[in-house]
């Protein structure tokens, strides 16, 4: 199961290149985001450029900020086979993946990372996906996957998703992309 609320842009105002002022499930900490439909067309991603296969019909992009980041902490659960027990003793394993792009030959990008925290909100581990490169996208406008897995650090409690958009080139859009955003958590038979 994705921990992810609203990884896929799919929830809350959007549709256009417009910012908008709230993104379901994630605070916007710097910027201003827009969750912008692959039907918009106008040089931004379509159904047709590369990116996930079961896409929806929105992805994030950093606006028309030079520099937009977005939050969400998730709890991790705390009991089950992905538990705090279970994490305490080296059974949880996680995966971070997401769809990070760019516009053409441009180097906008995103970045997103993941940092496992204590229960006093102490780091314990990092995970960074991205950017993708203009080269890494064969100078075409789109998406592409990147993922990370490990074990989940004993003593995590709390998972911060920072996802930062950036506009490295002139212009006003902010053409870092992102979409499937997904954390997910799996009980291994033994410690790691």
């Amino acid at each position: 199961m994705n921990l992810v609320v609203n990884g896929d842009a799919e929830s809350g105002p959007g549709g256009t290149p417009q910012p908008v002022g709230a993104v379901t499930g994630w605070q916007v900490v710097e910027g201003a985001p827009a969750l912008v439909a692959y039907a918009h067309g106008g040089g931004y991603p379509t159904a047709e450029d590369p990116g996930p296969p079961r896409r929806g019909s929105r992805f994030f992009t950093g606006g028309t900020a030079p520099r937009t980041v977005l939050l969400q902490d998730v709890a991790l659960p705390s009991d089950g086979a992905t538990g705090h027990a279970a994490v305490d003793a080296g059974r949880v394993r996680y995966a971070l993946g997401a769809w990070l792009g760019g516009y053409a030959a441009q180097e906008d990008g995103a970045r997103l990372s993941v940092e496992f925290r204590d229960a006093a909100g102490t780091p314990v581990a990092l995970s960074v996906l991205g950017p993708v490169t203009s080269r890494e996208r064969g100078g075409r406008t789109g998406l592409v996957e990147r993922t990370a897995a490990a074990a989940v650090p004993p003593g995590a409690r709390r998972a911060r998703l920072l996802l930062v958009l950036t506009r490295t080139g002139g212009g006003t859009s902010n053409d870092g992309y992102a979409d499937g955003i997904a954390l997910t958590l799996t009980a291994t038979g033994s410690a790691l």
